[in-house]
């Protein structure tokens, strides 16, 4: 069984960390890079960096933000917003991103998903999926949760696989920060599914809540305010990953 990653999210506007609750009410937090090393030193296995507004916007990635926090940090880490094509992947990867994750863009645009993956790897493209429940089901939302698709999230994860991405990016709109924990039945449907890793995210408020999203099949559990505010400390959810008999890594 692979060891359970540990992953800070941290959403960028204008070149400052941000955090909101079910996407909306966004407040400031702190500097991406400042913000980054103390997550290095704590113990992260990896970042994940979103810039929340060039999609919406309509524009690339501050690749500003990029360098700084490469510069700071010796974890992996993954950005994404506002990709549109390989040439944005290229200029991302060359600032000191390990992967790069894509969206609305994927959503839009499916062969980019391919054109990504032939050129750098599967283990490089990431496909991150905002979903919201509706009756029974769960469906795709794209630029930054303000727009609802028609795609279902099991049937698009399924294609976004299909399609070369190696990892992906599962957040609940509806759980986004509540704190009262994933949305393990999205989870378990979509590890069903896909037969890559799949990163839990939104909704995340206790320790307990790590682990319930670890035995629902994550493979990734991620948070934000949760890590920001030292609500809960990563030490902790290894701790009782641990206890619980689930692989982590060792820092």
């Amino acid at each position: 069984m692979l060891a359970r990653r540990i992953i800070p999210c941290l959403d960028v506007d204008r070149g400052r960390v941000v955090k909101g609750q079910r996407f909306q009410a966004i407040k400031d937090v702190s500097d991406p890079a400042e913000l980054a090393k103390r997550y290095s030193l704590e113990g992260a296995d990896e970042l994940v960096f979103y810039d929340i507004t060039a999609s919406s916007e309509k524009r690339a990635i501050d690749h500003q933000f990029v360098e700084a926090v490469a510069k700071e940090i010796n974890i992996p880490f993954c950005v994404g917003g506002g990709i549109q094509s390989v040439e944005d992947m290229v200029d991302i990867l060359r600032k000191g991103a390990d992967k790069v994750s894509i969206n609305t863009s994927a959503v839009l645009n499916p062969a980019l998903i391919e054109e990504g993956a032939k050129r750098f790897g599967n283990q490089c493209i990431v496909v991150s999926i905002d979903a919201k429940k509706k009756g029974n089901d769960y469906f795709v939302w794209t630029h930054g949760g303000r727009q609802e698709s028609s795609l279902r999230v099991e049937d698009w994860a399924a294609q976004a696989v299909e399609l070369g991405a190696g990892e992906l990016v599962l957040n609940s709109i509806d759980q986004d920060g509540e704190k009262t924990g994933y949305d393990l039945s999205l989870i378990e449907r979509i590890v069903k599914r896909v037969n890559v890793p799949v990163i839990a995210s939104g909704g995340a408020g206790t320790v307990d809540h790590f682990v319930e999203a670890a035995q629902a099949g994550a493979d990734g559990l991620l948070a934000a305010s949760l890590f920001h505010f030292k609500i809960v400390e990563i030490k902790a959810v290894k701790d009782a990953l641990a206890k619980q008999q689930i692989p982590v890594r060792k820092d």
